[in-house]
């Protein structure tokens, strides 16, 4: 008796037996929703395991993409073994509430951003810094389009700041706003920046002609260690007097370029590139992975999301382009188009993907140190973004 009560003791245990009364407690609803109660679990495992093969496999995003896929699968094993783990009281849910749900982890990771980001090519060119503002657009084109297609303000919002091809930022606004959305807005953000060397060619060789992508640009100045280290502070100062509510993010990104330009914190430059940012990657990885619950993801709501998130991020791309067209107009010293694409905040991988395209046309334009200069105005302009939401919109 004591074997057989043992036996089906292990049994109730097993993620199959787990499976089966996850489904059986779901078992009201459409066809669909029928077929997601049996299957939905395994096969938000089998996604995740999609991910983590993009992350391993063809490098996507791998700092992120793992972990996220990790938690993904730690979420979805079946009831009650999931919600231990991934629930208010397990290690992810007590993670998420004091890291993501406070707005603790993206702050860390802009200030390791920060600590990672040479603002010389944006100094030694300043309006390249209009063009990582047009490249803005993109938020607040699929912020509009959000709201035609049936959202609410808040998880237009969300929606939109996938368009600034920014992760932290995506989470952070996502906390404030809308936080259910978070994992189908995590995985958006995370998948179209690391496919920007995808996306973004044919939409620039697109807006683009063949002697635009051949212009070749001068070698830009160099810039003093007094103007790297006066920067970030005016920034942030600028910042307090105009937009307070973009201050968090501002204000971690100015505080971790300072640690890294002043040269007397070398040490906690060096933490914030390393340590620190590495420690806090794989726990904002796993808790944001912890939220691709089947029963959250697996809807129309995140298709459309995806599809919103690549059109925002288009958008942004085409906004650049645009803009250094426009700029051409008016200026002696032609900028090439090309370097617009990178006013997106997708550091450096867009401001690669600008020179790539403008070695394809002429072997010899150099563009990457032009490109770096909108690439690093994007980050700042998709956290200036973030703040003007967070302004506008209640939460």
């Amino acid at each position: 008796m004591q074997l057989t009560e043992g036996l089906n003791a292990l049994w109730n245990s097993t993620g199959i037996y787990n499976f089966i009364q996850t489904a059986q407690m779901q078992m009201e609803g459409t066809g669909v929703e029928q077929f997601l109660a049996h299957f939905g679990q395994p096969l938000m495992i089998l996604i995740c395991c999609f991910l983590l093969w993009l992350g391993i496999k063809k490098q996507f995003e791998p700092l992120l993409l793992v972990p996220i896929a990790f938690g993904g699968i730690l979420s979805n094993i079946p009831m009650p073994l999931g919600e231990e783990i991934a629930g208010p009281n397990g290690f992810l849910g007590i993670i998420f509430a004091a890291g993501i749900d406070k707005g603790l982890f993206p702050l860390i990771i802009f200030m390791g951003v920060g600590a990672m980001t040479d603002f010389g090519p944006l100094i030694a060119n300043p309006k390249t810094l209009l063009l990582g503002g047009a490249a803005q657009f993109g938020i607040f084109g699929a912020l509009l389009l959000a709201i035609v297609l049936g959202f609410d303000i808040q998880a237009a919002g969300s929606i939109g700041i996938i368009g600034g091809a920014d992760g932290p930022t995506s989470i952070y606004v996502t906390t404030k706003l809308r936080p259910e959305l978070l994992g189908s807005i995590a995985v958006a953000a995370y998948s179209y920046m690391a496919l920007v060397p995808v996306i973004q060619p044919p939409i620039m060789r697109l807006l683009t002609t063949k002697e635009e992508r051949k212009i070749q640009m001068k070698q830009l100045r160099e810039v003093s260690k007094r103007e790297k280290i006066v920067f970030p502070i005016l920034v942030l100062i600028l910042c307090l007097i105009f937009l307070p509510s973009a201050c968090p993010l501002v204000g971690a990104l100015t505080f971790g370029n300072l640690c890294k330009e002043c040269g007397v914190t070398d040490r906690l430059s060096d933490t914030m590139q390393n340590a620190l940012i590495n420690i806090v990657t794989i726990f904002l990885g796993l808790t944001v992975g912890s939220k691709l619950q089947a029963d959250h993801f697996l809807t129309i709501e995140t298709l459309k999301i995806l599809l919103l998130g690549i059109i925002a991020f288009s958008l942004a791309t085409a906004a650049g382009v645009i803009m250094a067209k426009i700029m051409n107009l008016f200026l002696k010293e032609k900028i090439n188009p090309l370097i617009g694409s990178a006013g997106v905040s997708a550091v450096p991988m867009a401001a690669r993907v600008s020179n790539k395209v403008g070695m394809e046309e002429n072997p010899q334009n150099f563009l990457l140190m032009h490109a770096m200069g909108p690439n690093v105005a994007g980050v700042i302009g998709s956290a200036v973004a973030a703040g003007v939401l967070l302004a506008l919109i209640p939460h």
